[in-house]
């Protein structure tokens, strides 16, 4: 058993070894938590496929596999993926605990309240993702010159593609949280991104085309939410994006 990690505030002043320390049992837990997860995704293996095959048409229901040991692999690799998206709340904590104590006790108050915003943005990505981009992508790609080709899925490309967008969704979900946050540190100003807009539609778009689907169609259905959550970025930092008082750098006197 790992030792309990002691809280750590903002003026304590501890050696490397025991950061060092903090990191190794913050690991572990990490560790931990992850092959617990992975134990029980591998257990209800069978309702993760059972998900994951939700956008497929009623045609493509069965996918294939080739080599004798490729459904084991296959099923294992999905269960990893699904211990991912069940550990992450826990490992981003750990993470957050770790590097909070550096933060002053007003970056703190700008920085704990988006914390919780997290994992509401990352289920509304993975939504997004299962009930809007698979459809219409799987329809797209199956569709594509089927008359040319006997299209038949592999399930470990399937579940690669099916997991890959529902994780990279979920994540660039978070971006109303990066905008918020870099503002309200007084990184950067409202004025600022609402000036350089057009230069953030040109990397917004840039992302979509990065992220898992190859298709037109995903790209569009990835890139439109983006757009949509930039502007809203840009609203809610003007109301809650302003960095308070004392949260920046002090202004020198001018006997200084």
């Amino acid at each position: 058993m790992p030792p309990r990690v002691k809280p750590v505030s903002h003026e304590d002043r501890l050696t490397l070894v025991e950061h060092l320390d903090e990191l190794r049992t913050r690991l572990i837990v990490c560790i931990v938590v992850l092959g617990v997860a992975l134990a029980l995704c591998f257990w209800q293996n069978h309702l993760l496929l059972e998900i994951a095959q939700g956008p497929l048409p009623g045609d493509h229901d069965r996918l294939i596999t080739f080599g004798v040991t490729e459904p084991f692999t296959t099923t294992l690799t999905v269960s990893a993926y699904g211990a991912i998206v069940l550990s992450l709340p826990i490992v981003l904590w750990q993470l957050y605990a770790y590097i909070l104590p550096a933060f002053s006790d007003a970056e703190k108050r700008t920085v704990l309240p988006l914390l919780l915003l997290f994992p509401f943005l990352f289920l509304a990505g993975l939504a997004f993702a299962y009930f809007v981009v698979m459809p219409a992508a799987v329809h797209f790609l199956l569709n594509f010159n089927d008359d040319q080709f006997n299209v038949q899925l592999r399930a470990r490309d399937y579940y690669s593609f099916f997991s890959m967008t529902e994780i990279a969704c979920g994540l660039v979900f978070q971006m109303p949280l990066v905008i918020i946050a870099v503002t309200r540190l007084g990184i950067v100003s409202v004025e600022q991104l609402r000036k350089n807009r057009r230069y953030a539609y040109l990397v917004i778009s840039i992302i979509a085309a990065a992220l898992p689907g190859v298709d037109p169609v995903s790209m569009l259905l990835e890139m439109v939410p983006l757009l949509a959550l930039y502007e809203l970025s840009i609203v809610l930092a003007r109301v809650l994006g302003r960095p308070r008082e004392g949260s920046g750098m002090a202004t020198p006197s001018p006997q200084e």
